[in-house]
């Protein structure tokens, strides 16, 4: 199996597997841009028939010019009825785009570099066997991770666009649009947008969705529409099944007071600043006894207020992103304090039983060293379900026990076979310790994504 699976160890392919993996997690939703969304193809296309090939050696000319096919064919409209198909069971999402097969060059690369038997630089030893395992896990976590899905961000305040337009797209095509024709112009409603997985789901993240939202309605629904220049003040009333809305747009963005009104009653108010909630919102109930107040400073909801019958009944803080912030700062000072703290207490166990070590058998020496991530995984996930940021995504999980996995298992085989353990209490300690460590890192990650 090694002598098959040893051509994974090759410098080139583990590039490309990180790069894809990096690409597909972070470059794509930090940058967006037309690079990242190539890089994935090219990625792929040279590890996907390599790893194939590795697996069934035989037939690694058809596995080449299968995956040349079936490329073209997932990247045309053929591929529509049978993506619908498995999203009965599977969340699959594609783009549409034969620019993506630029690409396709990258397996006459993978051919050519395959043939080379002189790629692997890992001698033969147990340390390769292990890693060739953990290289095909993370292949096969890679091919499955780049067809994440989309997430939607949706709008608890009507959301408008005003743009130019002779024709009124068809509504068929877009389920996240609403479309209103006044002469020349076209009200846009957006329900919904699709983004990147956005590190926190708060009104930040929303305001940053927003930025551009005429420009990107506009190269959503292609070249049938036009942006309206800033400046233009335009007034309008449009009907809707929610009620009648009354508009202000500065260009393409709503901008200026809004109200929607049903059987000539108000039942919101607000204030928009260039698509963004501003000042003071007031929702009323049908009979105009309960009222709901929401205050925002700089597009962030701030506080919530319910009156009834004019009376205060509750009242809501809502935490802002510079909060969040502040709040993950103090998370990751108390973890390093815990960490501070069960350092010290291993390093009065050794001193107190150096020079006797805990007395445990080869096997069961071993056994620890491969097992322990799971309890490092472990203690991972409840620190984050403690801290209130626990990802639920399939792939992330996947993902942070991969990691773990890679990370923890070495580390353990220098504190049980170098280190050495003193007491039974140190393996708790030290996955204790691992997992905050692990955890401390995630929250600095997560640090830089609320910066930016």
């Amino acid at each position: 199996m090694y002598d098959r699976l040893k051509k994974l160890l090759s410098p080139l392919f583990i590039f490309c597997l990180i790069l894809l993996i990096a690409n597909d997690f972070y470059m794509k939703a930090t940058f967006h841009n037309a690079f990242t969304g190539k890089l994935s193809d090219f990625c792929g296309l040279f590890i996907f028939p390599i790893f194939w090939s590795t697996i069934f050696p035989r037939h690694k000319l058809w596995i080449f010019i299968f995956t040349g096919i079936l490329f073209v064919f997932w990247k045309s409209e053929l591929a529509s009825g049978l993506i619908e198909l498995l999203n009965i069971l599977f969340n699959i999402q594609r783009t549409v785009d034969l620019s993506d097969l630029i690409a396709l060059p990258m397996l006459f690369v993978g051919w050519f570099y395959i043939k080379n038997d002189s790629i692997v630089l890992i001698a033969d030893s147990l340390i390769a066997r292990l890693s060739t395992l953990i290289v095909s896990g993370i292949t096969i976590f890679a091919f499955c991770a780049t067809s994440q899905q989309r997430y939607i961000q949706s709008f608890d305040q009507p959301q408008y666009v005003l743009l130019k337009s002779a024709t009124v797209p068809d509504l068929n095509l877009y389920d996240e649009f609403e479309f209103y024709p006044k002469d020349s112009l076209l009200v846009v409603k957006v329900n919904h947008w699709y983004i990147n997985r956005p590190i926190r789901n708060d009104d930040y993240n929303k305001n940053h969705s927003l930025e551009d939202l005429d420009k990107n309605v506009v190269a959503r629904l292609a070249d049938s529409t036009t942006v309206i220049p800033y400046g233009k003040i335009t007034t309008l009333t449009i009907n809707t099944a929610e009620g009648e809305d009354f508009l202000r747009f500065n260009g393409g963005r709503l901008d200026g007071k809004f109200s929607r009104k049903v059987n000539d009653k108000l039942i919101i108010e607000g204030f928009y600043k260039m698509g963004v909630e501003d000042s003071t919102w007031t929702f009323t109930s049908g009979d105009s006894d309960n009222v709901v107040v929401q205050t925002f400073v700089n597009g962030e909801r701030t506080s919530v207020k319910q009156f009834d019958h004019g009376k205060l009944v509750a009242k809501t803080h809502i935490n802002t992103r510079a909060y969040t912030i502040r709040n993950t700062y103090v998370q990751i000072s108390i973890m390093i304090l815990i960490i501070i703290f069960m350092i010290r207490f291993l390093i009065k166990n050794y001193r107190n039983t150096f020079p006797q070590e805990l007395k445990l058998k080869l096997v069961w020496k071993w056994l620890i060293c491969l097992i322990s991530p799971i309890f490092v995984w472990l203690s991972y996930i409840g620190t984050r379900i403690l801290l209130m940021d626990f990802n639920e995504d399939i792939f992330v999980i996947l993902a942070s026990f991969l990691f773990i996995s890679v990370v923890v298992c070495p580390l353990m085989f220098v504190v049980v076979f170098w280190i050495k353990l003193r007491k039974e209490m140190d393996i708790l300690l030290y996955c204790l310790i691992f997992g905050l460590l692990c955890s401390i890192w995630t929250s600095c990650g997560t640090l830089i994504a609320l910066y930016n």
